[in-house]
């Protein structure tokens, strides 16, 4: 191992299976890691980035996976020697993980222990590897939390995971990842579920972590801009290899590989088709609330409330797309599963001029097939007992659609293959694809039913550059053909310019501003909404 590597990886192969089903996830990768050095990692979903990063702290899913070749030695900034990762042993693992290197995982709900409260979850480290105290461990807890910011971080040590957004769930992640200042941080997708501020927030804080502490930084993610902007040196990974590497400017001004030259061209582009002159209005809210109630003491009594959505009203018409933009914790989702009764409500909702408010759940379900939802989180949302098949089939058995067993596999491989994957992938089960594949199986299971209106929650928020172009003239091909409405929530203001008719800026529950795509974009009236185009725009590769 060279003297000035932190981390060295030399001919790593991982597997997953034996025989003729071996998957080969990655073949052959050699990359070094400097003390403070960033080193980007990127490609399309699937290409072996996050294989490769959890073969670093041996994190793969054993035996089912193996390494059949390869060494990954570590040289930490206190160490006289080395540490050979692979095949380390157990206790050595415990020590340097978490502590000398540690990860933020792509996923954060299911990276973060449901029943524990995140006070507790980021004390667990600073316990064992710092040996700190309850008061000592509080008082860091905090001021973690405000670093990554966090608001209300004393109020809400004692909250679980799943009361936060998906945006916090992922800072609270990075909080706990940076506890002990580790000499090596793994980023795996960490501004994935962030909005666009809070990203430049994560960002800079990152780079000012790494320059302070002397942090190495390895930064897995599909968006090229942030890689140009945070890393010093680049590997492309395709199909498990290293095609191209280099400085990262000499890769972004001067790519010689065809596969670099298509990632950098690959990005959402253009506008969407006009929307129908006559579009009928299809789903209304008129002063829609959505207010959580906090409740304290022994007995519980509701001492205020969380106003998630305070008072909105707006319209998607047939053939529309309406984007919803705005930072974490501003009632974004909140009011995506509000209009399709999933969440408890006041104010008016009505679908095609018929209300739903105050219907039963009998008496909505026949609407429920006319009306669907792809979740922000992919791996949540599919069961992992289930085979794809199986989960995109539940909606078609409900709904009685395809007669026999056969016609039902032939919707659901016609309903793969709209975004992208092979139809005969229904056979395997969630945990065998990568972020962005689960994302698309999502999204498969809305379309099958061929629904009218789809609430769309982050939808490309987990996929790689090129395959959110492909998704966003997919939905933009089916609007086309089916004259389907949407309701696009997202913090990419780039995808949502190049879906969104017309424009909802969320913040603190409000509708801070909302009109035709052109104009907020344009000439924005709000300074909120000017922040939030400017965050955007500033990460461009």
């Amino acid at each position: 191992m060279a003297e000035s590597s932190l981390l060295e990886i030399r001919d790593l192969h991982a597997s997953f299976g034996t025989g003729p089903d071996e998957v080969k996830a990655v073949r052959g990768v050699s990359f070094d890691i400097l003390p403070g050095e960033a080193v980007g990692l990127v490609g399309e979903s699937g290409s072996g980035k996050s294989v490769t990063a959890l073969s670093i702290l041996q994190l793969l899913p054993y035996p089912l996976a193996h390494h059949p070749g390869g060494n990954i030695r570590f040289r930490g900034k206190t160490d006289a020697g080395e540490v050979e990762l692979l095949g380390a042993d157990p206790a050595r693992l415990r020590e340097i993980r978490g502590n000398r290197i540690a990860m933020i995982f792509q996923e954060p709900l299911n990276s973060l222990n449901p029943l524990h409260s995140i006070e507790r979850q980021i004390s667990e480290v600073l316990s064992v590897h710092k040996g700190m105290g309850r008061e000592q461990a509080r008082s860091r807890v905090v001021e973690l939390l405000h670093l990554v910011g966090l608001p209300d971080a004393v109020e809400r040590l004692s909250a679980l995971p799943h009361e936060f957004s998906g945006g916090q769930q992922q800072r609270v992640m990075i909080a706990m990842a940076l506890a002990n200042e580790p000499d090596l941080l793994i980023a795996d997708e960490p501004t994935t579920a962030l909005d666009v501020t809070v990203q430049a927030q994560i960002l800079d804080l990152l780079k000012d972590l790494q320059s302070r502490l002397g942090m190495a930084l390895l930064l897995i993610t599909h968006d090229l801009g942030i890689v140009r902007r945070m890393a010093d040196r680049i590997c492309v990974m395709h199909d498990g290899e290293i095609v191209e590497r280099g400085p990262a400017e000499e890769v972004f001004e001067r790519p010689q590989h065809p596969y670099t030259q298509h990632l950098l061209a690959a990005e959402p582009k253009g506008r969407p088709d006009p929307a129908p002159g006559d579009g009928q209005p299809l789903m209304e809210a008129d002063r829609l609330k959505v207010w959580f109630p906090i409740k304290k003491g022994v007995i519980r009594r509701i001492v205020g409330h969380v106003k998630a959505v305070d008072g909105i009203s707006l319209t998607v018409r047939r053939g529309q797309t309406v984007g919803v933009v705005g930072e974490s914790g501003s009632g974004k989702s909140t009011l995506g599963r509000a209009l399709l009764r999933l969440e408890r409500s006041d104010g008016a909702i009505a679908f095609e001029g018929r209300s739903i408010q105050g219907l039963h759940s009998k008496a909505l379900r026949p609407l429920r097939s006319e009306m669907q939802i792809v979740f922000q989180d992919p791996f949540g949302s599919l069961s992992p007992r289930f085979s794809v098949g199986q989960i995109i089939e539940e909606g078609l058995r409900v709904h009685r659609r395809g007669e026999t067993a056969v016609a039902r596999r032939d919707l659901i491989g016609r309903a793969l293959a709209e975004v992208g994957l092979e139809p005969e992938m229904q056979d395997r089960y969630p945990h065998e694809f990568s972020g962005g594949q689960r994302q698309r199986i999502a999204i498969a299971r809305a379309l099958v039913l061929k629904p009218r209106f789809m609430v769309l929650d982050e939808p490309t928020s987990a996929l790689d550059m090129s395959v959110q172009a492909q998704i966003v003239e997919l939905l933009r091909d089916l609007q086309r053909r089916y004259e389907l409405a949407y309701l696009f929530i997202s913090h990419d203001l780039k995808v949502v310019r190049a879906l969104a008719h017309y424009v909802v800026v969320m913040r603190d529950g409000h509708a801070v501003e909302q009109g035709p795509a052109n104009e907020v974009f344009e000439n924005p009236t709000q300074d909120y909404t000017r922040t939030l185009l400017d965050a955007a725009f500033r990460f461009r590769a």
